[in-house]
This record gives C-alpha cells, sequence and structure tokens, in this order.
C-alpha cells in the first residue's frame, strides 16, 4: 500500500516537473499561467460535475434496497466495513463486465456495475469487485485522477498554443529555445504527460485492489473475479466506452476492444500482475 503511494507521489511530482520545464520552455511565465488556468478551470468544472456527466453517459439507473436487494446489501455491508457514508449505488445496461466508482469525495460518491458483471460473477466475486470501487471511493483517486488530468491537460495547452505565446524570453528578450527543439517539446510533451498519467492510473488500481481485498476480507474472490472478468470484457464491445475512450481508466478492466501499444498505453495493469499480488495477500 505504502510503495503504491510512494509511486504515485513520484508520478505526479514528474508530471509537475514536466509542466513547469516545457511552461518556461514554450511559454514564459505567462504562458505557463494561462494554460494551468485554462486546464484548472476545465478541470474544476470536471471534477465537481462529472460523476453525474459520466453516469448519463452510460444511462446508469440508480437502484436501492427495494429494487436491487442483493447489490445494494452487498455494497451497504462493504461500505460499513470501509467506515464510508453509505454510495449511490447504479446498474448500467450492458452485457460487458464492468464496474466503476466516481464522485469528488466519501460523501458523493456513486459506484455502478453493469449487468454483464452482475450476472457473471458470484455473490462473494461481485463482493471483491465493489470492495475495490469502494476502495476508490477511500482513497480519493477521482481526486488524484483530477489533479493529474490538470497538468496534463495544461502541458497538451501549452505544446499547442506555445508559438502563439510567443515562445519563453529571457532577460535580454532573447527565446529561451530553438524553434526546431520548440517544435519536438510540443509532440513529445503531451505524450510523456499522457505516459505519467497512465502510470498513476495503474498505481491506483493497484493501491485499489489492496484496499479492496482489506475491505472485504477475501483476496482471492477479487483475484477470481479479475480472471473472469478480463476472460469475458474484451470479446463484448461496450459502444459508450468505444466512443468515451478517456472513461477507459474509471472501470476495473479496461473495457476497450483494441488495446494499441499495451505496455506504454495501459490503463490498467496487467490481470495477471494483478492476480498475482491479490493471492500474495492471502492469509
Amino acid at each position: 500500500m505504502l510503495e503504491n503511494w510512494f509511486k504515485t507521489t513520484i508520478l505526479m511530482a514528474g508530471i509537475v516537473v514536466l509542466f513547469a520545464t516545457v511552461g518556461m520552455l514554450l511559454g514564459g511565465k505567462s504562458g505557463m499561467m494561462i494554460a494551468l488556468l485554462f486546464a484548472g478551470a476545465m478541470n474544476v468544472y470536471a471534477y465537481w460535475f462529472s460523476d453525474k456527466m459520466v453516469l448519463k453517459m452510460y444511462n446508469a439507473q440508480q437502484v436501492d434496497a427495494n429494487s436491487a436487494p442483493e447489490f445494494y446489501g452487498i455494497i451497504a455491508e462493504l461500505a460499513q466495513r470501509a467506515g464510508l457514508p453509505m454510495p449511490k449505488v447504479y446498474i448500467i445496461d450492458e452485457a460487458q463486465p464492468n464496474a466503476f466508482a466516481t464522485g469528488r469525495n466519501p460523501e458523493h460518491a456513486a459506484v455502478a456495475a453493469t449487468t454483464g458483471i452482475i450476472r457473471m460473477l458470484s455473490p462473494r466475486e461481485l463482493r471483491g469487485v465493489m470492495a475495490h470501487e469502494l476502495a476508490h471511493v477511500r482513497h480519493r483517486d477521482i481526486l488524484i485522477s483530477t489533479i493529474s488530468a490538470t497538468v496534463a491537460g495544461a502541458i497538451s495547452a501549452i505544446a499547442q498554443f506555445g508559438m502563439l505565446f510567443g515562445g519563453g524570453t529571457n532577460n535580454d528578450g532573447e527565446r529561451n529555445v530553438n524553434p526546431v527543439v520548440a517544435i519536438l517539446i510540443m509532440i513529445v510533451a503531451p505524450l510523456a504527460a499522457m505516459l505519467i498519467q497512465m502510470a498513476i492510473s495503474r498505481s491506483r488500481e493497484f493501491g485499489a485492489d489492496a484496499g479492496g481485498a482489506d475491505i472485504s476480507g477475501d483476496p482471492v474472490a477479487l483475484a477470481d473475479a479479475l480472471r473472469k472478468i478480463e476472460a469475458y470484457a474484451h470479446g463484448i464491445p461496450m459502444q459508450t466506452a468505444e466512443m468515451h475512450p478517456e472513461t477507459a481508466q474509471m472501470m476495473i478492466i479496461n473495457p476497450l476492444t483494441a488495446d494499441g501499444m499495451q505496455n506504454l498505453f495501459r490503463t490498467h495493469p496487467s490481470t495477471e500482475e494483478r492476480v498475482a499480488k491479490l493471492l500474495a495477500m492471502r492469509g
């Protein structure tokens, strides 16, 4: 657990250093501040309203103890074990087995699962999955992902509009960077920011696996669930996720059917590695 937090801290520091370097080289102090304010404003809005947006995007339907007693009961029991307020509970009518958590803090959290995952998993396995999602809530991972998205977005903004800012200048009024180097920075910097953001996402998944095992007291159940979901998820497309790939990092398993350059651009660790870590927690 401490290892994952340390890794996340290092990655967050790395993306901030990258932001400061790119900002000063391409935009100078004024360009760096404009890009940060612009990206920050967008992400503040996303932080407050992204839960409603993503739930509406997936046409998630809120349920309670009357409409989905077994599923709702699992969440209620786990939330109590985790010392969390009862989150809002949603079901998404999708065949692909998957689940996610959203909300800006534990007091305004929501968890959602697809009909596919509810049908496919045993109650014990489903309990392991939802414990993982509640661990995201307890760790305030949405705040961490929002901060990383803010800085990554600012880096992209500086890279796109760096030339409009006129480039950074020193005290003598000379450009800080050669125009050819500036073009290279404009291409490479957003890619580097995205890679760091993906690494942060992978680190938080390991943390949520460990936290979920702690909440449920049953790491093997989550490991078994991950194996099942991995076996079926990529063969069952989820159209909303394909249309909005930025939501992929929210899911317990990557919902996209095409992985691309798997190792660099994965939003999730490999399932084999996650399962191995969970099985090592037995006893």
